[in-house]
């Protein structure tokens, strides 16, 4: 696409409406937020590395999980703390752009994480013998690979016609950048960006959940032949990766659908909520779950504290 007689815009305005009036509060806020989010993540992530026993592959995807978390959150919170302390909430077409690659990315290699974490426990539960010759070094190392390369070619590719679209209108609704935000400031038709926009998020909260469904069910049947102590081991780790799952794509439907949808028949301070969720719950509901629950992280963690004390 061309420019054409098209004035694009080098810096957008971001919509942080009644935000402003209490941007210091909301600055102390956030600012706990990120600090929990690095704390609790870091911990997860120190305690796995520094542990020989847990360099297995199930903790090796909670740590990667962890990691994830620290890369989305720092993708907006990072430039939210710039914006709640100037008096104009404003963003680099450039930074902008930056923060949309980061954001989309993120939330893709959220899901392909948790598939590839939903294979570990089904090739774990279901062929248990023969588990520890498929989930080599080699096989755990490709499908983290396999794992980051998949969304970053898919939405590279939405991120490219994104990149070429010349703007007419400079508002973003959020305060925040993604893509549709973006292509919705487009002055030309957009409906190749939208029919790539429906085959991506299709690919990602549609493929690789039904593939995470498939997984479990295999799990469920095994389970159900199984004796109650393998049952109850094998549902409580299932349990806590159902959980996350559930919350991430309910968090992400919600999010894509609010302003695409219904940008402005909703409270603001409402929309401005939900849409951080899946920015904000994931990355602090993860370590929760898989750093307190999960007795082996647990009874680590509590044993770096306490050679630190002494």
């Amino acid at each position: 696409m061309e420019n054409g007689n098209f004035s694009q815009p080098s810096v957008l305005t971001l919509r942080f409406g009644d935000l402003k009036a209490l941007r210091y509060l909301y600055c102390v806020i956030a600012v706990s937020v990120y600090l929990s989010i690095l704390i609790f993540n870091g911990i997860v992530i120190t305690t796995i590395k520094q542990n020989r026993s847990l360099h297995e592959p199930m903790y090796i995807f909670i740590s990667v999980l962890c990691f994830n978390g620290l890369y989305g959150s720092s993708s907006f919170f990072l430039g939210l703390f710039v914006n709640l302390l100037q008096e104009t909430q404003t963003i680099s077409y450039s930074s902008c752009l930056a923060q949309v690659f980061c954001i989309h990315t993120y939330g893709s290699f959220e899901m392909t994480i948790l598939a590839v974490m939903a294979y570990d426990s089904y090739v774990c539960i279901c062929n248990p013998l023969r588990y520890p010759s498929i989930m080599t070094s080699s096989t755990v190392f490709k499908l983290i690979l396999g794992a980051y390369l998949q969304p970053v070619i898919i939405f590279g590719c939405q991120f490219i016609f994104t990149v070429r679209l010349p703007l007419c209108s400079s508002e973003i609704l959020k305060i925040y950048c993604d893509n549709w935000s973006v292509v919705r400031l487009s002055c030309v038709d957009t409906t190749l960006n939208n029919y790539f926009g429906i085959f991506v998020t299709t690919a990602m909260l549609g493929v690789n959940p039904l593939f995470i469904f498939f997984t479990y069910v295999q799990i469920f049947r095994v389970c159900g032949k199984s004796s109650k102590a393998v049952r109850d081991k094998s549902l409580q780790t299932c349990t806590l990766h159902l959980i996350s799952i559930v919350t991430f794509i309910l968090d992400t439907l919600f999010e894509l659908l609010l302003y695409r949808y219904a940008p402005e028949k909703l409270p603001y301070e409402f929309r401005v909520i939900m849409s951080l969720q899946f920015l904000v719950v994931p990355p602090l509901l993860n370590p929760f779950l898989y750093g307190v629950k999960m007795k082996n992280i647990r009874t680590k963690v509590i044993g770096l504290f306490q050679k630190k004390r002494l």
